[in-house]
C-alpha cells in the first residue's frame, strides 16, 4: 500500500509539472502589433498627452459661456442667447455644419421664493422652487408641517392623512465617487410632492437632494401624474432641514409659513446647437458627443453644464485639427435637458434615421475621469480604449456603459453602443442646482485630464473598424 501511495504522489507531482506547459502550448502568444498599430497608437499618447497640457479651447468656452451669458434657463430669452453664443463659438473653431435646430416647449420659471417657521421657534428658512411646482396664493399659505423622515414613511402614509398639511421629506444622501447617493434621496425630489399632494397635502418641502452643508438650496424638476394639479413644492437648503428636523424631535407642532409664486409662460422655443468633424469615411457611422446648454437659473451653470460642452468641444477640435478619424464626429449641444430632456428628444426624432455608431456624453462636472465603463462587444477595442486611458490615472469598470440624457433616445432608437468617461462624483452634489453653480469651482487641471481623456478615447473609437452602423447611411 505505501507503495501504491508512493507511486500516486509521484503521479500527481509529474502532471502538475507537466499541466501548465500543455495550457501555455495551448494558449497562443499574445499578437505582436502591427506598425500600423504602434503608430496609431504613438498618435494617440501624442494627442493626449498635448491636451493634458493646454487647456485654452476648453477654459475659453467654459469661462466665455459663464460669463457672457451667465444663466441659461430653458425656454427663456437667455437660453436663446445662448444657442447664439454657441453658434458663433462654434464657427470660430471651425467646426462645420454649425446650426440650430429649434423646436418649441412649455416653460416654467420661478417667482417669489420664502419660507419661514411661524411656531413655535420663528425664524426665516433658505428654500427654492423646485421645477414644474404649483404656486400657493400670492400671500402664502400657512399650515401645520407634517414629517417624514424618508420617502418610504411617506408612501407609508394613509389616504387623506395630510389633508390641510405641509408635507416635510428628509432623506440621508451620502456623498460617492460614482454618484449613486443621488438615485437613492432622488425620489424625494422626483415624485415625492405629487404622492404627498396625493395624500391630501397643500404643499411640500423637501431636504435638498444635495451633500453640503452650505446654506443653498438645491432646485430640480419634479413630476406631477397625468391629470394632477400641481401643487407648491420646494427644497430647503441642507441646515435648514436639519434646523427643521431638530424642532421638530422637540415633540411640539412646528407650522410653517411658505410663498412660492412659480407660473408657466406657455410655448416658448428651445433648441439644439450641432456641429461636425467630418470622417474620412462619410459612410462609416456618426459618433455623437453630447452636453446640455441649459442650466437651471440659481447659479451660472458652470459644472453643469458649460463644462460638459467645454470637454467635448476641445477634444473634437483637436481631433478635427489633426486630421479627423475615420467616423465622423458630431457635436450634441442639447437644449431642454434640465426640464424634461426636450433636446434630446428632439435630436432622436431629427436624426434617427441617420447611421450612429457610438454615443457619449459628458454632463457630470469637471472632476477627474477615473473610470471608463463600456457597453460594446469588441474586446480589442475595449483593451485599446482602456490602454489609450490608463497614463491618465483611469481604471476599467466592470458596468455597463449608459450614455447621458440627451444621447438616450437615440441609443434607444439604433442600440447604439456607449462608452462612458466617468468622472469623480464626490463633491459634485455639493454645488448641483445650486447658486454656487458657478466658474471659480473648476480646477483646470481637471478640466485638461477631461479633454485628454475624450482626445484618446474619441481617436481610438473614432477610427475603429468595429464600429458598425446598425441604421444603413442615408442613400442606401
Amino acid at each position: 500500500m505505501k507503495t501504491l501511495r508512493l507511486a500516486l504522489v509521484a503521479s500527481v507531482a509529474s502532471l502538475a509539472l507537466v499541466l501548465p506547459s500543455i495550457a501555455l502550448a495551448q494558449t497562443a502568444a499574445p499578437k505582436p502589433p502591427t506598425p500600423g498599430e504602434v503608430t496609431a497608437a504613438k498618435a494617440v499618447a501624442e494627442a493626449r498627452d498635448a491636451a493634458l497640457a493646454d487647456d485654452t479651447v476648453a477654459w475659453d468656452i467654459v469661462e466665455g459661456l459663464t460669463t457672457e451669458v451667465g444663466q441659461r434657463m430653458a425656454g427663456t430669452e437667455a437660453e436663446a442667447r445662448a444657442r447664439a453664443w454657441a453658434k458663433a463659438r462654434l464657427d470660430s473653431l471651425d467646426f462645420k455644419s454649425v446650426r440650430i435646430e429649434p423646436y418649441n416647449m412649455q416653460t416654467w420659471v420661478r417667482g417669489a421664493e420664502t419660507a419661514e417657521i411661524v411656531s413655535p421657534f420663528p425664524q426665516k428658512m433658505a428654500i427654492t422652487a423646485l421645477g414644474r411646482s404649483g404656486a400657493t396664493p400670492p400671500e402664502g399659505i400657512t399650515a401645520p408641517i407634517a414629517y417624514f423622515p424618508t420617502y418610504a414613511d411617506l408612501a407609508a402614509a394613509p389616504a387623506g392623512s395630510l389633508k390641510g398639511k405641509i408635507a416635510f421629506i428628509s432623506h440621508n444622501m451620502q456623498p460617492t465617487q460614482d454618484g449613486s447617493g443621488y438615485g437613492f434621496a432622488g425620489p424625494a425630489r422626483w415624485t415625492a410632492p405629487a404622492l404627498a399632494a396625493s395624500k391630501g397635502a397643500i404643499a411640500t418641502v423637501i431636504k435638498s437632494v444635495g451633500t453640503d452643508l452650505h446654506r443653498n438650496p438645491h432646485t430640480g424638476n419634479t413630476g406631477w401624474a397625468d391629470g394632477q394639479t400641481a401643487t407648491a413644492a420646494g427644497a430647503l437648503s441642507r441646515p435648514d432641514a436639519e434646523n427643521l428636523e431638530r424642532m421638530l424631535a422637540r415633540g411640539k407642532p412646528v407650522t410653517m409659513k411658505l410663498v412660492l409664486t412659480p407660473r408657466w409662460l406657455g410655448e416658448t422655443q428651445s433648441g439644439n446647437v450641432i456641429a461636425e468633424v467630418p470622417g474620412t469615411d462619410p459612410r462609416a457611422g456618426a459618433i455623437v458627443i453630447a452636453c446640455h446648454l441649459d442650466s437651471w437659473d440659481l447659479g451660472t451653470g458652470a459644472i453643469d453644464d458649460a463644462s460638459g460642452c467645454a470637454i467635448i468641444t476641445a477634444a473634437a477640435k483637436r481631433i478635427m485639427a489633426a486630421g479627423g478619424t475615420r467616423h465622423p464626429i458630431r457635436l450634441l449641444w442639447a437644449g431642454a435637458e434640465e426640464v424634461g430632456v426636450f433636446g434630446g428628444a428632439a435630436y432622436g426624432k431629427a436624426h434617427g434615421g441617420e447611421a450612429h455608431v457610438l454615443a457619449m456624453e459628458s454632463d457630470f462636472g469637471a472632476d477627474r475621469v477615473w473610470r471608463v465603463n463600456f457597453n460594446l462587444a469588441d474586446e480589442a477595442l475595449k483593451t485599446r480604449v482602456a490602454q489609450a486611458l490608463a497614463p491618465l490615472g483611469i481604471t476599467r469598470g466592470t458596468g455597463e456603459a449608459h450614455g447621458g440624457a440627451d444621447v438616450g433616445a437615440i441609443i434607444e432608437a439604433q442600440q447604439t453602443a456607449v462608452v462612458d468617461l466617468s468622472q469623480d462624483g464626490t463633491h459634485y452634489f455639493d454645488l448641483h442646482h445650486t447658486s454656487d453653480d458657478t466658474l471659480d469651482k473648476i480646477d483646470p487641471a481637471d478640466l485638461r485630464q477631461n479633454v485628454a481623456a475624450w482626445v484618446a478615447a474619441l481617436m481610438v473609437l473614432g477610427n475603429a473598424p468595429e464600429l458598425a452602423p446598425a441604421v444603413a447611411p442615408h442613400g442606401e
